[in-house]
């Protein structure tokens, strides 16, 4: 019945409107314990990612679920599979969060060789993304999907520029060369979490248009 559909649409919303917020969460969990080289906080993220996990397979098995029970078609079919793509990448943004963290543990006591401005500034770009794709799935809105798939630009500009920053570093000291190599692959997990929100954005437009990345799928 079209009612038991309905309740099981509403069910997966808000799981995935949970699990989005729980990501979301661990980004600037994380950030604040880079930031602030809080030790405790960043295990306490490490720790909490088999919660994001579990929540990735429960919404699975409602998808797989209502999949069965309901056979949905057209729009509703599409809205399924988007959300089973979704949680793939907030699953990874989870992943992240997590491996930003082992590097303020690795890190922890010393002095960071640069300001971390920039990287801030993508740290805040990034949960702004997450944030933004969600309520684009929520509000199933196509304009705020389009302008998330937009911003991800920016967060590979600020990319290359704390790549600069650092590459000037090892050339001005050497021995800032293990540091900046740790500071490195931090930058480029906030830049794949920007590539994640930016998936996200896309299995959005795909669920209300049928189009992914300009190809017409349903």
């Amino acid at each position: 019945m079209r009612s038991r559909l309905d309740e099981q649409l509403a069910q997966l919303n808000d799981s995935l409107i949970e699990m989005g917020m729980a990501a979301k969460k661990a980004i600037s969990d994380a950030t604040k314990a880079l930031s602030d080289q809080d030790v405790d906080l960043a295990k306490s993220i490490m720790a909490s990612d088999d919660k994001i996990d579990a929540m990735e397979k429960d919404i699975e098995r409602l998808c797989l679920k209502l999949i069965l029970q309901q056979q949905p078609v057209a729009s509703d079919l599409r809205l399924v599979s988007a959300i089973l793509k979704i949680i793939t990448d907030l699953e990874r943004i989870g992943d992240h969060a997590s491996d930003i963290s082992e590097f303020t543990v690795y890190l922890a006591g010393e002095q960071y060789i640069k300001n971390l401005e920039h990287i801030q500034q993508m740290a805040d770009l990034t949960m702004m993304m997450v944030t933004e794709s969600i309520e684009a799935f929520v509000g199933r809105d196509i304009e705020l999907a389009r302008k998330v798939i937009a911003d991800d630009d920016e967060v590979d500009s600020l990319f290359l520029t704390v790549k600069r920053e650092l590459i000037d570093l090892i050339n001005a000291n050497a021995h800032n060369g293990d540091q900046a190599i740790d500071l490195m692959m931090v930058t480029k997990y906030y830049e794949r979490i920007g590539d994640h929100a930016t998936n996200v954005a896309e299995w959005v437009e795909f669920a209300l248009t049928g189009t992914y990345k300009d190809s017409q799928i349903m």
